[in-house]
C-alpha cells in the first residue's frame, strides 16, 4: 500500500469520526487542527484508525505520535 493510499483511508476516517466531509489530513495535520479533536475522540480515533487498516498502535506509539504524517509512517510500519 502507497503512502497516498494510507492517507485517502486516513480521510475517510477521520471524515467518519469527526462527522465532517470536509477534512483533508496530511503529514503537519495535527489535534489543532480540527474541531472537536480532543483527548475522547482521540480514543475513537485510533480504535477506527485500528479497524480501518487492521492493526494494532502499542500505547507508546499512540502518546508519541505528533501528527497524521508519524501516524501514516506507524500505519505504514506494520502493513
Amino acid at each position: 500500500m502507497s503512502r497516498e493510499e494510507v492517507f485517502e483511508r486516513l480521510n475517510e476516517v477521520f471524515r467518519d469520526v469527526f462527522d465532517d466531509e470536509t477534512i483533508t489530513v496530511n503529514d503537519a495535520t495535527t489535534a489543532d487542527d480540527i474541531d472537536g479533536w480532543d483527548s475522547l475522540e482521540h480514543i475513537n480515533l485510533m480504535a477506527a484508525v485500528e479497524s480501518e487498516f487492521g492493526i494494532k498502535f502499542s500505547m507508546g506509539q499512540i502518546v508519541t505520535m505528533k501528527n497524521v504524517g508519524e501516524m501514516a509512517d506507524i500505519i505504514l510500519e506494520k502493513l
